[in-house]
């Protein structure tokens, strides 16, 4: 089960994530090209990372920031102290305004930074476009560092297409960076939520439940299984609402809301608890996470940034439609 909690925070809204849910039937705003054009074509990378900004992150997956703890991103010139070329850096794409930007390990150059701030941290407080090329640049190095070697004839492998493709030295093989699709699920029983929690969760924290999609099956049967092997519950209809990457380390999250039959959860050894949250339970806590204050009772919710939180609003937004027109 991926943890849809990864992303801790206090109870109190944040700021709105680098990479917030889609909506079914929406397309996100344009912004950020991450031009698959260009990451064959290395005379053209090598013309744009004298002006491009950089991204350095250290052997933990932490961003280089500065003292206030903004990212630190000089450019390619600088890292490179001249014209250089883009070397063994990841081409992220380019920016509205046309500015290349680029990733590449801290240990490989010699500039320095005063801090360090990891992901969880940027996507609360840093400005979206930040945030979001922090969350493809941790997610690519972390791939880049499983796959140094091939799985299939364990010889080295060499970056190519801009850190987009690592060939096998030995055998030829093709690896591409990957990532991996799993079903988050708000479950209703037309008048109550189900809530899980997990151990390692802190305390009075609650959220909805998630696994990971298996080989040869559509995502409708990975959430009645997923929901099933947790819960004990048999889902009778659900239906698509969001998409959310979630790159800790390289997540896409599905979201669905579901409709089961109103009988009492029995969990298996991934859940401490599950149990159903009336409409009142819920809206106690969500007004308490929008207020920022805790009264010690009740649930507290998934972190605003997360696609989590957004299905239990849309569980309630629709439950609190259908109480209006009764």
């Amino acid at each position: 089960m991926p943890d849809p909690l990864a992303i801790h925070g206090g109870v109190g809204m944040t700021a709105p994530f680098a990479f917030t849910p889609t909506a079914a039937g929406e397309l996100p705003e344009s912004g950020f090209d991450r031009a698959d054009r260009l990451r064959g074509d290395n005379a053209a990378l090598d013309a744009l990372w004298p002006d491009a900004r950089v991204i350095l992150l250290d052997d933990s997956g932490h961003a280089l920031a500065d003292a206030t703890g903004a990212l630190a991103a000089p450019t390619g010139r600088t890292l490179s102290q001249g014209p250089g070329g883009s070397g063994l850096a990841i081409f992220l794409g380019l920016a509205p305004d046309g500015e290349a930007w680029f990733s590449l390990d801290a240990g490989l150059v010699a500039f320095q930074a005063p801090e360090r701030v990891d992901l969880r941290s940027a996507a609360a407080h840093w400005p979206a476009a930040h945030a979001a090329v922090f969350a493809q640049a941790r997610a690519l190095q972390h791939w880049h560092r499983q796959h140094r070697h091939c799985g299939a004839c364990g010889a080295e492998t060499a970056i190519e297409r801009g850190g987009w493709l690592r060939r096998c030295t030995g055998c030829g093989q093709e690896h591409y960076p990957r990532t991996d699709p799993a079903v988050i699920v708000a479950i209703s029983d037309g008048e109550r939520l189900l809530l899980g929690r997990q151990a390692n969760w802190p305390a009075r924290r609650w959220s909805v439940i998630a696994g990971f999609v298996e080989p040869g099956e559509s995502l409708e049967q990975a959430v009645a299984r997923e929901v099933a092997e947790e819960t004990g519950l048999h889902v009778v209809r659900c239906r698509y609402r969001a998409s959310q990457p979630w790159p800790f380390p390289g997540q896409l999250m599905l979201g669905f809301m579901a409709e089961a039959t109103p009988a009492d959860p029995r969990i298996d050894d991934e859940l401490e608890q599950a149990r159903w949250f009336s409409f009142e339970e819920i809206s106690h806590a969500r007004q308490q996470a929008l207020d920022g204050v805790d009264d010690g009772e009740g649930p507290l919710l998934s972190p605003a940034i997360s696609i989590s939180r957004w299905l239990i609003e849309q569980w309630w937004l629709e439950m609190r439609a259908r109480r209006d027109a009764r």
